[in-house]
């Protein structure tokens, strides 16, 4: 392996990948907060794969993507709010494809096609206070619609947007982040993760954010009195939050409403130009899981459903003996897979409404 570490890409996101692209849609109405992400592959599709390890996922469409079974290539995938009911959101996808002629090829018109779009969702349920206030297939389409009508290489939305609308991580707000790296041989390999963890991004002794450290440049450590100053209001409103659950159970109810909730779960998806085979991708996806452990403690619980997507566009090949290189792309995976969760949280946007009170990381501790 080069010694050469590997940066940033330009846009240091999942659309440093060339001809992916990336889509966010908000739930609307009053009380809703929630919503959906979608991840765009090229134009003839990309190889894909999957690797589940949380305890409670909820998924569509994760079986296609067994190497073993017939499916090659998909067109989307979707990373959605709103528990399994926000699966629905996959229908709006997989309608948008259709109508563009995208798909697996399943009768001799081009039209006969059957979009294979996986999908995985996260636990937001009555964030915002309205508890049917979920995405749907309008919300998978207008995701979709947004990420087509992106140019090329753009920029994508990070923090309290799209799947990340509601999601929350530990005691804080969660979001939507993503990270790139260029390898030495051009390749490139990113990550986009929607955190919403059971366990904690934040370290509770320092404030340091998990993620930061062992990546390179030592983390800077929030100031003494800012830190203490956070650790009492997470404390007074984790006291708030059992009050409220206990309050809820005395009263037979749903034990105080989600603000007692431990229901979550992380997804993301892995890409990279090189050419990987199916086999190939689904390493990259399980070892993209290493990355997500470095930023949330713990993880992979029963509460959660972590799953990690892999995508190959293929525009670069891999060499003839491809163990080094496959190396490289490996670690870059988890390596990218920290960071997205790091930029997620410091990029997402507290909230305070009737599903609960959720600071964020930056209303916490500023910029440090």
């Amino acid at each position: 392996m080069t010694e050469e570490q590997p940066r940033p890409g330009p846009l240091d996101a999942l659309t440093d990948v060339a001809g992916i692209r990336v889509g966010h849609a908000r739930v609307p109405g009053e009380g809703a907060l929630s919503g959906t992400t979608v991840v765009l592959a090229p134009e003839g599709g990309a190889v894909a794969a999957v690797d589940v390890r949380g305890g409670g996922p909820g998924t569509r469409e994760t079986d296609a993507l067994d190497p073993r079974n017939l499916v090659q290539r998909i067109d989307a995938v979707v990373l959605t709010g709103g528990s399994a009911y926000g699966l629905d959101a996959a229908a709006g996808v997989m309608a948008w494809l259709e109508e563009q002629g995208r798909g697996v090829r399943v009768g001799p018109d081009p039209s006969h096609v059957v979009p294979v779009v996986p999908a995985a969702c996260l636990f937001d349920l009555g964030r915002g206070g309205a508890w049917r206030a979920r995405p749907d297939a309008s919300t998978g389409r207008a995701a979709v619609e947004d990420a087509a009508a992106s140019g090329p290489g753009t920029q994508v939305p990070e923090g309290t947007v799209g799947a990340g609308t509601g999601a929350v991580a530990g005691q804080i707000k969660g979001g939507v982040g993503t990270a790139s790296a260029r390898l030495a041989s051009g390749t490139t390999v990113a990550a986009l993760a929607v955190v919403n963890a059971a366990g904690s991004v934040l370290d509770p002794r320092t404030g340091v954010l998990y993620g930061e450290y062992g990546m390179g440049e030592p983390p800077v450590h929030p100031a003494h009195a800012v830190h203490e100053a956070a650790r009492r209001r997470l404390a007074d409103l984790q006291g708030a939050r059992d009050d409220g659950a206990e309050a809820g159970g005395r009263r037979g109810g749903q034990g105080g409403g989600t603000q007692g909730s431990v229901l979550n779960t992380t997804i993301a998806v892995v890409a990279t130009d090189a050419a990987l085979t199916r086999p190939q991708a689904q390493k990259l996806a399980g070892t993209a899981h290493d990355g997500l452990a470095r930023a949330v403690r713990p993880v992979h619980l029963l509460t959660d459903g972590d799953t990690v997507f892999a995508l190959s566009t293929g525009r670069r090949t891999m060499p003839t003996e491809p163990t080094a290189a496959l190396n490289e792309i490996l670690a870059a995976g988890a390596d990218a897979l920290t960071r997205a969760v790091v930029k997620a949280a410091r990029a997402a946007r507290g909230v305070d409404g009737p599903g609960g009170t959720f600071p964020s990381y930056s209303e916490l501790y500023g910029a440090s």
